[in-house]
């Protein structure tokens, strides 16, 4: 029994030495129009697989040995990949081209061909694309310091991020671009604001990233600038687990004082435990506005009396982040994951000053000098699963679950002016608040292949998130000097405001729900691959918004006792009485504090992949989307009712010419549309604390029609090389703008939105992409450049200006250094815009030289330095990030002067922020 025992012991040893000799790699083919190819023939010295219905493969390969693999389909050359090394741990990712377009098949060799093949893939993906686009893949990714998409974004040429997370692209601010995730469209990501925060997805768990610059029918058609396609990993060919930690600070922040208020015990997390929620003994608000005095004063003692912000410890940022993967069976069938969780806890100061003007005059409406001290909180999770039936058949399963808060504390003063007096009036300001946003998506996908390599392709998918928007507890409190030298009194006399002695809670729910198809089929027509699309999209969208606006004052107090006292003592519960020189506690009454809201989304699309001959290709079709929208009450006698139904023909046309294997001309054109959000329809009015003005919606706007038209030359030297020259145009009907009014809703001034009339953008790019080994000593050094110039004019009466958030120019400018030996590399990029306008005012809107000039963003130059060294036998990587070295003030000022530039003397400065330089460091450790 020993003897059998021994001996099976034995051949499990061997077996276990065995599997350790070997090691599984991954990758996909593609063809040369960017199709996934099914079924293709994949063979190395002993082994072979064929490819998934994505194209994608896993082949288990000898350790110690450089491999020769072969890649073979009907229809098309053969690719080849000689000494390939396993324990490199690059893809293999293979670009076949059709039999009539290659005289001989691809062959890539030498002991770094997977890291070139790599490389190759992603400039063969661009220029073999169907449209104007910008590809990012996973080995970039990885090889990148970046620690979630938005920082990757900042690579991608012709693009730039504000405010580490949103998106620009073409100089057109965010509101114009849409996000998909994994083929799935999703919402904006902040309620208010139509926008993507792209700094919520880790790096680690990103495949690829496309940045669509022209539509096509297949894609959604509610965008102008870019259309961000997002692909997180799928089935890793091994398994593997990464961690990270990191720390750092923020250079305004670090040696200064820092302020906090009392919160909930996972305050840290960026939940409220709680701790701010409204007292469960006070009614709703129907209820409430019929309560007694007593009941009222009752009522408002139940709330805590936290109304100052106090010294704290200031700790330095930290943030951790784990993801892994792994590969299996399950029945027989391959099943593979990818899961990831991270973490990450800032602390900033930010110190900023408001100064808007009444008139063009220049006369002052306030003068306010802030810091705003906040510890922002970004965690998250994502688990996505994915089952291989067959090698035609897959089912996916992807989850995305985020945390993104904010609470914060801002301390001002200043002065507000009488208008027309010149007259200023002392103040001390303080608002206390939690924001937090929680966003969770969840999909469901299929794909499916069937018949021979020309068969019918079949994707479905079904989807659904959900965005949370918390505010609790939200408290400000304004003093004013009543007379110079004089005393301070609490600015609470009146009541029934937000601006002072108000406490506002507001729960804001979007839900979205997606589904949808697309079926293709490629046959074979005089000579050519041919392919036809169809496809269908169900979106809805539901908004659920509620807000409880709550507020103190003062009931007949000629003696000022009871404002004269601190914050504390203004607000005891013994003070809250609803009587004669109490406080006076009640809530603000009006259908404007809540609204619903939803829209039906219906799409279909037809689209044709047409190759006339070698040369030539025309991806073309049309999109059809009709949209429903509902915001208020249903019931039509409401005077808050917004419904339209409003049905869109979107046709694109996308030309390819390719005047060798290296050059290629592209000629597009297309029709895209741009809608309101939910926020910017309402009535709802908000005071903003930061801008010191109440924003308002407006019922009345329209949607925005896009026409677009590109011309772009391309040409790719060689692998990881490009160099692309072109020009577009794109005319804008009723573009909806954000404007700055004087004529308050509940404060001195508002921001509204509406339509302006149309809008002409011409534009021209130049992007380049260099390898400097043409100079001894740069051999490891790349460039990349970008430069987009646009010239843009709203059309109107008495207007001429670009239109809002339109810059002028981008400037976007690389420096990379690699070092694989030795395992360092580097990155400096510089950014700029050029002057934009961030509030249209309103000297054109009926209101005369009376009104308000516009207020304009001066340009600054952000430049960020990356430094990485891998350690450990490089399963380790130390990283060093300098984000904005430069430091220079966000400015934002009224050009009186209409030099087209900010001139300290003569213009009025009505914005002003100073970010710091983010400094941090983090470890990486890969086990693979």
């Amino acid at each position: 029994m020993y003897s059998r025992l021994l001996v099976l012991c034995s051949l499990l040893l061997l077996q276990t030495v065995a599997l350790a000799q070997n090691i599984r790699v991954g990758g996909t083919v593609r063809n040369d129009k960017n199709e996934p190819l099914a079924g293709v023939s994949i063979k190395a010295t002993t082994t072979g697989t064929t490819s998934a219905t994505d194209g994608s493969f896993i082949l288990t390969l000898s350790k110690g040995t450089k491999h020769t693999i072969t890649f073979t389909a009907v229809g098309y050359s053969a690719g080849t990949i000689t000494d390939y090394d396993p324990a490199s741990g690059t893809d293999l990712n293979m670009v076949l081209q059709t039999s009539s377009q290659a005289l001989a098949g691809v062959t890539v060799s030498g002991s770094r061909a997977p890291r070139r093949e790599t490389v190759n893939a992603l400039i063969a993906y661009q220029k073999n694309t169907s449209t104007v686009a910008q590809v990012i893949s996973a080995e970039t990714i990885r090889r990148s310091p970046d620690k979630n998409t938005g920082e990757v974004l900042r690579r991608v040429p012709g693009t730039s991020i504000l405010e580490g997370k949103y998106l620009v692209v073409r100089g057109l601010a965010d509101r114009y671009n849409q996000t998909m995730l994994n083929g799935v469209l999703l919402s904006s990501t902040e309620p208010d604001r139509k926008t993507f925060s792209y700094d919520i997805f880790p790096a680690t768990m990103l495949d690829n990233m496309i940045i669509n610059k022209a539509f096509v029918p297949e894609l959604p058609g509610e965008w102008a600038g870019g259309l961000v396609q997002i692909n997180t990993r799928d089935i890793p060919a091994n398994g593997f687990l990464n961690v990270q930690v990191g720390t750092g600070f923020n250079t305004g922040t670090i040696g200064r004082d820092f302020y906090s208020y009392k919160g909930g015990r996972l305050d840290f997390l960026g939940i409220d435990d709680g701790f701010r929620a409204i007292p469960a003994a006070l009614p709703t608000k129907g209820a409430l506005a019929g309560s007694s005095p007593e009941q009222l004063a009752s009522f408002g003692r139940q709330f805590a009396n936290i109304w100052t912000a106090e010294q704290v410890a200031l700790l330095p940022n930290h943030s951790a982040q784990v993801a892994g993967g792994f590969n299996t069976r399950l029945f027989g069938k391959r099943l593979g994951g990818t899961i990831a969780l991270t973490y990450n806890r800032s602390f900033r100061r930010v110190p900023f000053s408001n100064r808007f003007i009444a008139n063009e005059a220049g006369d002052v409406n306030f003068t306010y000098e802030s810091e705003r001290y906040s510890q922002d909180v970004l965690a998250g999770a994502m688990a996505n699963f994915t089952l291989q039936l067959s090698s035609r058949h897959k089912i996916s399963v992807r989850n995305l679950l985020n945390v993104n808060s904010s609470k914060y504390v801002t301390e001002r003063t200043g002065q507000d002016f009488l208008l027309g007096s010149g007259e200023g009036q002392n103040l001390r300001a303080t608002e206390l608040a939690l924001r937090q946003n929680v966003f969770f998506n969840t999909q469901l996908q299929g794909d499916h292949a069937f018949g021979s390599a020309n068969g019918l392709k079949l994707r479905w998918y079904g989807g659904f998130n959900i965005l949370d928007q918390y505010i609790p507890d939200q408290r400000r409190l304004q003093y004013i000097e009543e007379t110079p030298g004089g005393a301070w009194v609490a600015l609470i006399g009146g009541g029934n405001s937000q601006k002072s002695g108000s406490r506002f809670f507001s729960m804001l729910s979007d839900y979205n729900y997606t589904a949808g198809g697309d079926i293709s089929k490629t046959f074979d027509l005089f000579g050519q691959k041919q392919t036809v699309k169809a496809g269908y999209m169900l979106q809805i969208k539901d908004r659920l918004f509620d807000s409880r606006p709550f507020y103190y004052g003062v009931d007949r107090d000629p003696s000022g006792q009871a404002i004269r006292r601190t914050a504390d003592q203004i607000f005891a519960p013994q003070y809250i009485t609803n009587q004669d020189g109490g406080i006076v506690f009640g809530e603000l009454q009006s259908p404007n504090y809540r609204y619903m809201a939803n829209t039906i989304l219906n799409a279909g699309f037809i689209q044709f992949d047409n190759a006339f001959s070698d040369k030539l290709r025309a991806v073309w079709g049309v999109r059809y989307e009709n949209f429903d929208q509902l915001v208020g009450s249903p019931r039509r006698s409401d005077p808050r009712h917004v419904h339209s139904v409003v049905g869109d023909w979107l046709p694109g046309v996308n030309l390819t010419y390719k005047l060798d294997g290296r050059t290629n001309i592209r000629l597009s054109g297309s029709q895209t549309v741009i809608r309101p959000e939910f926020r910017e329809l309402s009535n709802f009015a908000f005071y903003d604390f930061e801008l010191g003005a109440t924003v308002l919606g407006n019922p009345k706007l329209q949607r925005t029609k896009v026409t677009n038209a590109d011309l772009r030359y391309e040409l790719y030297p060689r692998a990881g090389e490009l160099f692309t020259v072109g020009v577009f145009y794109k005319y804008f009907s009723n573009p909806i703008e954000t404007y700055f009014n004087n004529l308050g809703a509940g404060s001195s001034a508002t921001f509204n939105f509406a339509n302006m009339s149309k809008a002409n953008s011409y534009g021209a790019e130049i992007e380049l992409r260099k390898k400097l080994d043409f100079a001894r000593g740069l051999s490891n050094f790349t460039l990349t450049s970008n430069l987009s110039y646009i010239y843009n004019r709203v059309e109107g009466v008495n207007v001429d200006r670009p239109m809002q958030g339109q810059s002028p120019y981008l400037v976007n400018v690389g420096l990379q250094y690699d070092h694989e030996r030795t395992g360092f590399s580097s990155t400096l990029l510089f950014n700029r815009i050029g002057r934009r306008i961030l509030y249209v005012g309103n000297l054109n809107q009926s209101v005369g030289a009376s009104g308000i000039p516009d207020i304009w963003e001066n340009p600054r130059s952000l430049l960020d330095l990356q430094v990485s060294k891998k350690v450990l036998k490089g399963k380790g990587e130390i990283r060093l990030n300098l984000s904005d070295v430069l430091n220079q003030p966000a400015i934002f000022y009224h050009d009186l002067d209409k030099n087209k530039k900010f001139n300290t003397g003569a213009d009025v400065q009505a914005i002003r922020r100073s970010y710091g330089t983010n400094v941090s460091v983090t470890f990486n450790y890969a086990i693979r």
